[in-house]
């Protein structure tokens, strides 16, 4: 595998571990990939839910529990580092804020379409800023809205961008009945993403990588991915059952416990289709359960708590910390293929030598 390059950071390894969350993906696992020469992702979607006082305000504890981790994982590596951000939480300007002042290496931005700068912010910090922005998307069309918005008000663009297909775990970015349209396949979209970026490319002189996401699980499939066009590839999945994850061990095995057939799709109570494991919880949801919701604070823009049916944020936090009576896995459509739980660094290996056996075999 060749290093990359987002900007002027370069990478030693085109693996980039998604950003899952409630509390699946913080300090522990994104620490471990970055040592191994990946980036490691910390998720920051309702990450004050770690804090013990989160109740009393959920706003304080986003912020106090990011900068936390952001740390933490800076204490344990000197490798690439960033977080995952969503434009719909309603915090989203504190979190990038706080995300520039620690220094993070990158942010990635999904969840809605990245085309301003947050109004918080002042120009001075983006200026002295050494962080890259890289937006995710679900569409071609989609990264040249992004990048024309910011070619036109900027005169500058985004530094990479993320194309996720429909395979991935949990919300995703497309209509349920689109799912398994071959138009959307993650092959077409990043195909279609390469050629939107090559005008970009020419205007400012400099190379967009273009990072695939969603269903790719082993060597064979980045390798077939990166022969597209595709300069990395961001990994959620097969991350989740490592040691390093900072998931409760009862989360890592309900991927291993789990069979094809059990990996499905429910309608989050947020408006968006999400790939979960079935569980127990799962069944009940789908059959008209309700829970009623105590929202200490709108943690999603456009969550209407009042209406939903339960707190999307608490089912998985609670599985994310053991409960799966009261929540579930968010899982990517391959999370069957767990058989075991490894370290960081040999899932890493395994991800090389399926990469080269699969590139050497093509070469004979």
């Amino acid at each position: 595998m060749e290093a990359f390059q987002i900007g002027d950071l370069k990478i030693q390894l085109p693996i980039i571990q998604g950003g899952m969350g409630v509390a699946i993906s913080l300090s522990g696992l994104a620490s471990a990939v970055a040592n191994e020469g990946g980036v490691g992702v910390i998720s920051a979607v309702a990450i004050g839910m770690l804090e013990p006082d989160y109740v009393k305000n959920f706003r304080e504890a986003n912020k106090t529990a990011l900068r936390k981790e952001i740390r933490k994982a800076k204490s344990l590596t000197n490798g690439v580092l960033g977080i995952n951000l969503m434009l719909a939480i309603t915090d989203y300007e504190d979190m990038f804020r706080i995300a520039l002042e620690e220094k993070i290496d990158i942010i990635f931005i999904g969840a809605g379409l990245f085309l301003r700068k947050p109004s918080t912010i002042p120009d001075s910090l983006f200026e002295s800023s050494k962080t890259k922005f890289v937006p995710k998307v679900s569409s071609a069309k989609a990264a040249r809205l992004i990048f024309q918005h910011w070619a036109n008000k900027y005169n500058h663009i985004p530094d990479a961008v993320v194309v996720e297909g429909p395979l991935a775990g949990g919300h995703l970015g497309f209509k349920k009945d689109d799912l398994e349209n071959q138009k959307f396949k993650l092959p077409n979209l990043i195909s279609e993403t390469v050629s939107e970026m090559m005008p970009f490319e020419q205007r400012f002189g400099i190379e967009i990588p273009v990072i695939a996401a969603g269903g790719i699980y082993n060597g064979e499939d980045m390798y077939n991915i990166m022969q597209l066009g595709a300069k990395a590839v961001k990994i959620g999945t097969r991350f989740v059952t490592t040691y390093e994850c900072d998931a409760s061990m009862e989360y890592k095995e309900s991927y291993i416990k789990s069979r094809k057939k059990d990996i499905t799709i429910i309608d989050s109570p947020v408006g968006l289709p999400g790939r979960v494991i079935m569980n127990d919880f799962v069944k009940k949801i789908q059959n008209g359960y309700t829970k009623p919701v105590k929202c200490p604070w709108k943690c999603l823009k456009t969550c209407n708590f009042k209406e939903v049916n339960y707190c999307i944020a608490e089912a998985l936090f609670n599985s994310a910390r053991g409960n799966m009576s009261e929540g579930f896995s968010f899982a990517g459509s391959n999370a069957y293929k767990a058989t075991k739980i490894q370290t960081v660094k040999e899932t890493i290996d395994d991800l090389i030598f399926e990469y080269n056996m699969n590139k050497y075999k093509l070469a004979i």
